[in-house]
């Protein structure tokens, strides 16, 4: 089997855990025949010869910055065919500053709705809800989400702003409550897949902690994204 070459790179806000959640799948890719490079800072994409020998990018650094150079070469490295993915602010909430990151990826994390204001207590709980994520017609097909029925979790429920170049996989819907100001029920991407180049990009909305990254359709989702997303041969 050939191996293919792994690349993990994690930081940004300590809130999402980046380590703790990264090191959950280090056993998946080891088993699937990757070798896996972690960096712990984006200054590697920089690296135009590291990056062309990568074929799968696995993110999660939520907010933080980067520089052109860095951002240069990592949008230069998924057009040439070099898979990116990752979850909830680890990708879809990595530096807000770049508009070409937004760009790249599709969608841009604007906001977790919380709690009735009676009910929060200034602890991160406040964010989170009950809620559904729906498989769509294209999802029970895909082969990231084929098989993965709808599913429920109790955490945080991101609203996403995006464009229509992404394919949705799944979706999750915010209810218009009395205390939010929209007036209709709002359906957001919570995972989806792009074409950029040669590049596959899959990102997963939810992960915000380690058991949520821990359930099972969350899991196998981030999983199958993962292989799905990894450098094709017609990419090579």
């Amino acid at each position: 089997m050939t191996r293919k070459n792994a690349l993990v790179v994690r930081g940004g806000w300590e809130g999402h855990r980046p380590v703790q959640a990264t090191e959950l799948f280090l056993p998946f890719l080891h088993s699937s025949g990757y070798t896996v490079r972690i960096e712990e800072s984006t200054d590697v994409y920089a690296d135009a010869t590291e990056m062309a020998g990568t074929d799968l990018i696995l993110q999660c650094i939520s907010m933080s910055e980067i520089t052109a150079e860095q951002l240069a070469g990592l949008s230069a490295a998924v057009e040439a065919g070099t898979g990116f993915t990752g979850w909830h602010g680890g990708i879809c909430d990595s530096f807000r500053a770049s508009s070409d990151y937004l760009h790249l990826v599709g969608g841009q994390f604007a906001t977790h709705p919380g709690k009735e204001p009676c009910e929060r207590q200034g602890e991160a709980e406040d964010n989170f809800l009950p809620h559904t994520v729906d498989i769509t017609e294209l999802g029970r097909e895909h082969p990231i989400t084929a098989g993965v029925g709808d599913f429920e979790l109790r955490t945080e429920q991101y609203w996403v702003l995006h464009d229509d170049l992404i394919d949705v996989l799944a979706t999750t819907t915010h209810p218009a409550r009395t205390w939010q100001p929209w007036h209709r029920p709002v359906t957001s991407p919570a995972v989806w897949t792009r074409r950029w180049g040669a590049g596959r990009v899959v990102v997963t909305t939810p992960g915000h902690s380690l058991d949520v990254l821990e359930n099972p359709s969350v899991r196998t989702i981030i999983e199958r994204g993962m292989l799905w997303a990894t450098r094709t041969a017609s990419a090579s």
